[in-house]
């Protein structure tokens, strides 16, 4: 939220096209732009809201304004939404271990493997590339996730683009699990990172 709107508005189209389209009085140009977008945002202007270490001092209306400046359109864009909270110095300690990064990378080499293993017919190389149209037969749910799915629509009002990213982050969860079914489990893990929270 700290760039322009206008220039945060100008990345929709390319992740959505992976070109960026320049135009000039005599001249048109087109150029491939097939990139990872990472972004980093604070949670309010004084980046303190949500938190256990410090008092937030921005009010409701300015959190608002401030998270405004990404439009949902562009939100939509982003498949990963984490929140990264602070935390007390007294609970570093606390923290449980996660998996070694060779057990980690291990998972990630399988899940690729089967990625490009099921979508190279359909064009892509990964869960991302998977063509609109191949989407319900490259990530086959079950009738509790079809459910879940439905539910999200009804309750929190997701946009088609919105869900077809969900499935395809779905899709790769469940590779990771080396299920050729997507879960509930999978499609409720998918469709929370699709959620910010923004209120205190």
């Amino acid at each position: 939220p700290e760039f322009e709107r206008r220039a945060l508005e100008a990345l929709r189209q390319v992740l959505e096209t992976h070109r960026v389209e320049i135009a000039r009085a005599r001249v048109s140009c087109s150029f491939p732009a097939h990139f990872q977008l990472v972004a980093a945002s604070n949670p309010c202007k004084c980046g303190w809201r949500l938190s256990e270490v410090r008092d937030c001092r921005c009010d409701d209306a300015s959190v608002a304004r401030y998270m405004a400046r990404m439009s949902g359109p562009l939100l939509d864009r982003i498949d990963l939404h984490v929140q990264v909270p602070a935390v007390r110095w007294d609970a570093l300690g606390a923290l449980a271990p996660g998996p070694d990064s060779a057990t980690v990378r291990a998972r990630c080499f399988a899940a690729r493997s089967r990625q490009q293993d099921r979508t190279a017919d359909a064009g892509a190389l990964t869960n991302a590339g998977i063509p609109d149209g191949r989407l319900e037969s490259i990530a086959p749910t079950s009738p509790g996730a079809r459910a879940l799915l439905a539910h999200a629509v009804d309750t929190f009002g997701f946009s088609a683009r919105a869900l077809r990213r969900a499935l395809r982050v779905a899709r790769t969860i469940a590779d990771l699990e080396g299920r050729a079914t997507l879960s509930e489990a999978d499609v409720a893990e998918a469709l929370s990172y699709r959620r910010l929270e923004t209120a205190g």
